[in-house]
Order: structure tokens, then sequence, then C-alpha cells
């Protein structure tokens, strides 16, 4: 008995002796890595600090904390890679003890009424989600298609729709997965499984600029609108300016997927058999309601200047409605477990680190310094300056993960500065924020492509990801530029 442990032993001690050196070496090679990006993070803020303190003149204390604060909170959230939500508070909380803004400005944050849409939103998607209402009606309508290309295109329009009933492209991933694991279940198809994961987060990426409330970074974006004097933009207004490009480039990017992933004959093919309990079913008496409410909902935010209630009001009152009791899966209680405080409260730090960009003047005078170091080469050059906006907004999310960190951090630093070459602030804000939806090129870039590439077995790969990218980054800010320039001046939002 004793040899026989002794043998098992001996057998199993290479295992582990060669696994712990091999987590060893993994630590021993992190390392490096972890400390040249404090080295660079750590120069770049000293340097900041003795330009922003010492070397520049004509700022206030207020100007000057500001831009401290907004340079820190970048360096945390790109090279560091710190989680965003405690950063933006971090430099919210900052501002207020420096005396840059007011304790009321980060209390107030939290109250601001887009802060209660969006929970509102977030308690409504969570009970459609446990409702399953989304995945029966889209899987009842799959018998009726004929073909792989009819599937795709019939998940284009229909992800394209959930934008403007649920917040945050992570929710609506969540809600969609299941779709997703029925069809790659039914199919048992690895090609077919790879071109389908990549078009659901591709699409719900691509497609949350259609609504104000698709991503917390277009309430950003609506609020330096606000602020900065230019054309308030309600729920209605907002589609109509950034729903035609979204439908466009979600459509292209369906066409893509499937030319580039699978062959014509694929395309043509059949689709495989349903579950019957999909085909057959009809809905009952809790999800037709649910629906009616739901569709309420979106006329009324559609409506908001002709009846006079504030979306938040609107969008509280059908969070109530749907956790009643009698109605929902979700209980009022558990659906406010459910929602994404972290995604508020990130949200709520970023307002208040733009209002403090815009209260003390700051995001004005860095819009000078910028225009007048590099403006000079692009002033009177609409196509240039919008352009050079798109570009750049595409390519942030490759240092920048967070959609609405891309936003707060783009307009003031982007949009803004040039704007003063003679261009509208307005336009020049919804291009930046539309670009800076464009974030399908790497796995880490989103948490919807994380969510289905991680998916088992893993149906796509990093090199899929960087194919269709290269393929539609063209398409993308070509179309952008196209509406900027042509179709939103003859919509009246001029430059």
């Amino acid at each position: 008995m004793a040899e026989q442990t002794i043998s098992n032993i001996t057998k199993i001690s290479p295992v582990k002796t060669q696994h712990s050196l091999t987590k060893a070496d993994t630590s021993a090679a992190a390392m490096p890595v972890a400390q040249v990006k404090q080295i660079i993070a750590a120069l770049i803020l000293s340097f900041s600090a003795v330009l922003i303190f010492l070397a520049i003149d004509g700022l206030t204390m207020p100007m000057r904390l500001s831009i401290a604060v907004f340079v820190t909170t970048l360096v945390c959230w790109v090279i560091l890679d710190l989680p965003e939500t405690p950063v933006a508070l971090s430099g919210a909380i900052a501002l207020a003890v420096s005396g840059t803004v007011s304790n009321e400005a980060v209390y107030a944050a939290l109250g601001k009424d887009i802060i209660w849409l969006m929970l509102a939103a977030f308690i409504l998607a969570a009970v459609l989600q446990a409702s399953g209402l989304i995945e029966k009606l889209l899987m009842r309508n799959l018998a009726k298609l004929r073909s792989v290309s009819a599937l795709f295109y019939l998940l284009t329009l229909v992800i394209f729709a959930t934008a403007f009933i649920i917040p945050s492209t992570s929710a609506r991933a969540a809600i969609l997965l299941p779709v997703y694991a029925a069809l790659a279940a039914a199919g048992g198809n690895a090609v077919l499984n790879r071109a389908l994961a990549l078009l659901f987060p591709t699409i719900i990426l691509l497609s949350a600029g259609a609504s104000l409330t698709g991503a917390g970074a277009h309430l950003v974006a609506a609020d330096f609108i606000a602020r900065t004097g230019g054309r308030e933009l309600d729920f209605l207004s907002w589609i109509a300016f950034a729903a035609p490009f979204s439908l466009l480039i979600s459509l292209i990017a369906c066409e893509l997927i499937l030319r580039l992933f699978l062959t014509a004959q694929q395309r043509k093919e059949a689709l495989p058999l349903m579950a019957d309990n999909y085909e057959n079913s009809r809905l009952n008496r809790e999800q037709k309601i649910l629906l009616l409410i739901t569709g309420a909902t979106v006329l009324l935010f559609a409506t908001t200047s002709l009846h006079g209630i504030d979306m938040p009001l609107i969008a509280l009152i059908a969070a109530l409605l749907v956790t009643s009791e009698k109605l929902s899966p979700v209980p009022f209680k558990k659906a406010l477990k459910l929602v994404e405080w972290n995604l508020l409260l990130f949200l709520a730090g970023t307002l208040v680190i733009g209002e403090a960009l815009l209260s003390t003047g700051t995001a004005e005078y860095m819009a000078q310094r910028i225009l007048s170091a590099f403006g000079t080469g692009l002033a009177g050059y609409p196509a240039l300056i919008v352009g050079f906006a798109a570009v750049v907004a595409t390519f942030s999310h490759i240092i920048i993960n967070s959609r609405t960190a891309r936003a707060t951090v783009l307009i003031p630093a982007l949009a803004l500065p040039l704007a003063g070459l003679g261009i509208g602030a307005t336009p020049l804000i919804l291009v930046v924020v539309l670009a800076s939806g464009f974030c399908q090129t790497l796995r880490v870039s989103a948490k919807p492509v994380t969510l289905f590439g991680t998916a088992e077995p893993q149906p796509f790969s990093q090199k899929d990801l960087l194919k269709l990218a290269i393929w539609l980054i063209v398409p993308f800010i070509s179309l952008l530029m196209i509406f900027a320039l042509v179709i939103w001046p003859l919509q009246g939002l001029k430059f």
C-alpha cells in the first residue's frame, strides 16, 4: 500500500511541478509588462503635472485641476487598464475635493435625468430577458425563412430593433446570446456558427448608434451638445440623424459577413429545422402585455414633444408596470439587482468630469490651443475635418476600451477643437460618437464581442475579427462622412 502511494505521488509530482513552474514563468513574464506600463504612466503623469502646473500660462487653478484630472483618468484607462468606474468616480471626487466643482455637482450627477432613464431601461431589459419575449418572437419566424441569407438579414433587422428598447450593448448581448445558442445547436455547422457568432456582436455594436438610449456614450454626447449651445437632440431627433446610418452600416456588415465567411452555396442553403415548440408556440398573456407596454414606451419616447412627459418618467412608469406581481417574471426588487449599476456610476462620474471641463472653460481653452497647433492645415476643408475626426474616433477603440470613456475623452479633445475651425459642434460630436461605436477589431474591445467570442466551442478567432474589421472599416468611415457632409445638411444639421 505504501509502495503504491509513493508510486502515485511520483507520477503526480512532475505534473504539479511542471504546472507550478509554468505558472511561475507566466507570472515572471507578465511582471515586466505591468512594470513597464507603470513606469510609462508615471513618466506621463509627472511630465503632465509639470506642464499643467508650471509651464502653461494663462490657466486658472480650476482649469489646471480639470486638465490634471482629465489626463490622469485617460492614463488610468488607456495605459494602466484600470477599471473604468472607480477611475471615473475617483476623478469626480477629486474635482469636488479640490473645489473645481461643487459637492452638489457630484451628488446631482446621480440624479440627472439620463441616469434615471438608463436605470428604468435596465429594469425593462431585465424583464424582457427573463420573459424570453424577444427570443420567442424571433424564433417563431425562422420557419418562414428559406435560406441562410434570409436568416442573417432577419437577425440584423431584429437586433437593430432591440437598440430602441434595451440600453447598453452588453445587455443586448446577454438577451440575444440564447438565440445564437439555439441556432448554433440546431445547425451543428462550425462554418455557419462562426458567421452567426460574428454577426450578433457586430450588429449589436453598429446598431447601437441608432438610439439615444442605445449606449451611455450617446447620453454623454447629448449632454455635451446641450451644454455647448448646440441643437438639443431628443429621442426622435437622434433617430432621424443616426438611425439611417446605423441601419445601412448594419446591412453592409451583414452582407460582408455572408460573403467573407460563407460560400455562395452555403448562403443559399435551406435552414436547419428549428425546435417545433418555437414554431408553433404563441405568446402568453403576460408576454402580450409586455410587448404592448414596450411598444407604447418607444412610441411615447418618440412623441415627447407632443405630450410633454419626459423620457425618464415614461421609462419609470414602464418599469413599474412590467415589474408588477401579476405580470412580471421578475419582481421589482430582483430587477433592481439586475441593473448595471457599474455603468450608471461610470456614466455619473464621466458627466462630472465633462461638466468640469465645460464650466471652468477648460474645454474651450484646450480647443484653442489644439487649433493653434494643428488646425491651420484643416481650416476651410470640411471634408478633411470630418474625415480626420471620423478616422481618429474609429480607431480610438484600440486604446480606449469603454465606449462611454471614448466619448468623454474625444468630445472635448477632438470634436470641440475641430468645431473651432468654423464647423458646427453638434454634427462633429455626432460624427465622433458614432465613429467611436466601431469596436469589433479586437475581442477585448467590446463586451458583446468577448461574450460571443468566448462561447464553447469557440466560434471565431482573432484573425476572423481582424479580417472583418479590415473589410468593414472603409465603408464605415465613408458612409459616416457621406451622412455628415451630404445627408445631415439636407436634414437641417449644417456645419
